[in-house]
């Protein structure tokens, strides 16, 4: 049987200007900082990294691979299997004393949370002395790092790392010297972090720790007095309480995001920003539904796109707008129209989205179900892979329609 190419590791060496070659070097090269001696990767275990011929890395690379790209083995295409999936740890002979205890328990547990803890290098971050506005950068380029790795495996392995940078963040507060400005900036990155654990804490279906994260991040981005940080707040909570079905109340906090200064200025946010929920006890209207899809349309129009969107925001695609545009016609009972714009998400999402991949592809079986296209919807659940995701939300979805699909009838 023929072996699936790992295109998303393809695709990595082409972003990265990497050779087969000059892959193998540098695994090589970070092998031998890790584990005291260089490795022996050469071009041809890259080719069959890549062919899907091997489809986990051996011996020693996964954990140099996770360093140079900055993402657990899962995100670059590879395929665990069992035991032989482990990361290795490195000698105890590796740099004698040096070796801070967090990074060690990171090898050792050779799960996907202490890998990415690894390759964040989030021990890194100064627990004291003066604190300077390059340490706040290097603090807020690893948040980003952590929502890039959101979009692309979930939440569930990430709520661990975010809550133990949270706590290094905090002793970072109580130890470290710093000035106004430095402090603003660093309540502006503590914001954004608390998003990402409330996003992370989601995914892993703990909706009590997602509220408290998201809270913290509005409190955080009100010390900071940035206004980007607080429209960020409201819009997540706001997606927070239409997820759980507090419709109005998501519609109050929608509104807040949407009269923000920054949102009127930045046609991102107000992209970003939930479409008006779903009102009880009166249905949904198609036409006010319409008018929110053409405006973040247009939003998305005057997206300045010679300027790099801050992290959080780079979710927003046209693949996520026809996201948007599914759960408007969902929730209006126009199903036809939500799968539609469900499978064009689907065509339109890049190769690493694995996580956002695996949720519209469930949402696509739940409408074909909805429409009593069981075959259909049998067919789309079983291309559905969660291999590579992280979300016990997302697993508890899948299986939900795995039972609906058997006991539902056939179509005739």
């Amino acid at each position: 049987m023929d072996t699936p190419t790992n295109t998303i590791l393809s695709t990595l060496l082409g972003e990265y200007d990497f050779t087969h070659r000059s892959l193998a070097d540098e695994v090589n090269q970070v092998s031998g900082r890790i584990f005291g001696r260089p490795g022996a990767a050469t071009d041809r275990d890259v080719r069959r990294w890549i062919s899907g011929s091997m489809r986990w890395p051996t011996h020693r690379y996964p954990l140099p691979l996770a360093e140079i790209f900055d993402r657990p083995p899962e995100a670059m295409g590879f395929v665990p299997r069992g035991r032989t999936s482990r990361l290795p740890s490195p000698p105890s002979s590796v740099r004698p004393g040096q070796e801070e205890p967090v990074k060690r328990r990171a090898f050792l547990t050779a799960s996907t949370a202490a890998t990415l803890t690894l390759a964040l290098r989030i021990e890194e971050t100064p627990v004291r002395g003066r604190l300077t506005m390059t340490d706040v950068d290097r603090i807020t380029t690893t948040i980003g790092r952590l929502d890039a790795h959101f979009t692309a495996i979930g939440g569930g392995a990430l709520l661990t790392v975010a809550t133990t940078y949270i706590d290094r963040l905090r002793t970072t507060m109580d130890g470290c010297t710093y000035g106004p400005r430095v402090e603003q900036a660093r309540h502006t990155a503590i914001s954004g972090l608390h998003s990402s654990a409330g996003w992370a804490a989601y995914d892993s279906g703990d909706n009590a720790t997602s509220r408290l994260h998201h809270a913290a991040a509005l409190q955080s981005g009100i010390l900071a007095k940035d206004g980007h940080a607080q429209a960020r707040a409201w819009s997540d909570l706001s997606a927070h309480s239409r997820a759980e079905g507090r419709h109005r109340e998501a519609l109050t906090i929608n509104r807040a995001a949407l009269e923000s200064r920054q949102a009127r200025q930045d046609p991102r946010i107000a992209g970003a920003a939930p479409l008006p929920p779903r009102h009880r006890p009166r249905p949904p209207r198609h036409g006010a539904c319409a008018r929110s899809l053409l405006a973040v349309e247009k939003a998305h129009d005057r997206f300045d796109t010679t300027a790099p969107p801050p992290p959080w925001l780079r979710f927003l695609d046209t693949a996520e707008i026809a996201g948007l545009a599914a759960i408007a016609h969902r929730a209006t009972g126009r199903l036809p129209d939500a799968e539609k714009a469900t499978a064009q998400a689907l065509r339109l999402l890049g190769p690493s989205m694995h996580r956002n991949r695996a949720y519209y592809g469930i949402q696509l079986a739940q409408l074909q179900l909805a429409q009593g296209d069981t075959t259909s919807a049998r067919a789309t659940a079983a291309t559905v892979d969660t291999t590579a995701v992280s979300s016990p939300r997302i697993a508890q979805r899948l299986a939900t329609v795995h039972r609906h699909l058997a006991t539902a009838q056939e179509t005739p």
